[in-house]
């Protein structure tokens, strides 16, 4: 009987805003669009979220409201309740890749912390392991179950902070692999059409993206592995491990590379070099002393403050070698 008042709450709020008698998300608070997410996600459902708390880099406006599905089913409700209002939404693993701007978000962010599901079973020719796991696992989790089950394939993503469905959605890639190398298919949910599992051959992958129809959202993946040996893996990990402390600037909050490497061979890192512009500061921001692809928060900084680096890094880049630098990171919100 809960399930059915539910849905007839959720029926009633989809008359009221196609009537036109919602309030702006931005402005006065909907008590029934909120009422009706409470009755369908049980993780919780948060007004006025802070988005700060929620992004490696630390800055951030409010989001107008931070929803936490607590399993697949729940998503699955809420991207079709939210789509069938024409709310907008932003699916949201550990936000390691994400600069939201220091006005915030209009509209609701989908935390998918709570899908962390992961298992293994084995293919039908008896080489091959499929790993299957959801969007919201921790890419350390995958890496340490790898380790612990002697998995090889998967020692590329080693030091990647983010989920599995962030790693997905860029196509996450390091020492010459990407994710799109070992993944099997991938669990889709497509507004009204609920969860759908497509096979690699329907995925259009390209550099650091995932071409996905609009409004869905990454509920899970399969990646296909071997067995290997475990001291080599281990072995493989420690070198990725420690490369990685060396060249990046973990001592500080940021978001890993901010721009793409540009057709041609040079990375980005390089040009930014060779420009001058590591130790470049604006605010509390900064380009990295140690890696020219990383731009740090050193305490304070706001969402404008990285924006400036951006512009001003692309500008000197273009005027330089004529070269257009893309953001790797995803921007979204408003300026205030």
């Amino acid at each position: 009987m809960k399930h059915l008042r539910a849905t007839d709450r959720l029926r009633e709020t989809a008359k009221t805003w196609k009537r036109g008698k919602a309030t702006d998300m931005a402005g006065t608070h909907d008590t029934t669009l909120e009422e009706s997410m409470e009755a369908m996600v049980s993780g919780g459902v948060f007004r006025g979220e802070p988005m700060d708390r929620h992004t490696s880099f630390g800055v951030g406006g409010i989001a107008d409201y931070f929803v936490v599905p607590a399993n697949p089913e729940e998503t699955v409700r809420l991207v079709d309740f939210l789509a069938a209002l024409g709310v907008s939404f932003l699916p949201l693993g550990k936000g390691t890749n994400l600069l939201v701007l220091d006005g915030g978000y209009r509209g609701v962010i989908i935390s998918l912390k709570n899908l962390q599901g992961l298992q293994i079973r084995q293919e039908d020719d008896d080489e091959t392991l499929l790993v299957r796991g959801e969007a919201g696992l921790p890419i350390t989790r995958l890496i340490d179950c790898a380790l612990k089950d002697s998995l090889e394939g998967l020692e590329f993503l080693a030091g990647i902070p983010g989920t599995l469905g962030g790693a997905l959605r860029m196509n996450a890639g390091a020492w010459g692999s990407e994710i799109k190398d070992v993944v099997r298919s991938l669990t889709l949910v497509v507004p009204g059409r609920g969860a759908e599992v497509i096979p690699r051959s329907r995925l259009a992958f390209a550099y650091r993206k995932l071409e996905l129809p609009e409004g869905s959202v990454i509920a899970a993946a399969e990646l296909a592995v071997r067995r290997g040996d475990r001291d080599v893996i281990e072995g493989r990990i420690r070198e990725i491990m420690d490369k990685r402390k060396k060249r990046h600037p973990l001592e500080y909050r940021s978001a890993g590379s901010v721009f793409k490497n540009p057709p041609g061979g040079v990375p980005a890192g390089r040009l930014i070099e060779e420009a001058g512009l590591k130790g470049l500061v604006v605010g509390d921001a900064m380009i990295s002393e140690l890696h020219g692809n990383f731009i740090v928060n050193r305490g304070k900084a706001k969402a404008a403050h990285i924006i400036e680096l951006i512009e001003e890094v692309r500008m000197r880049i273009r005027d330089m070698t004529g070269i257009e630098l893309e953001t790797e990171i995803v921007i979204v919100g408003e300026d205030l």
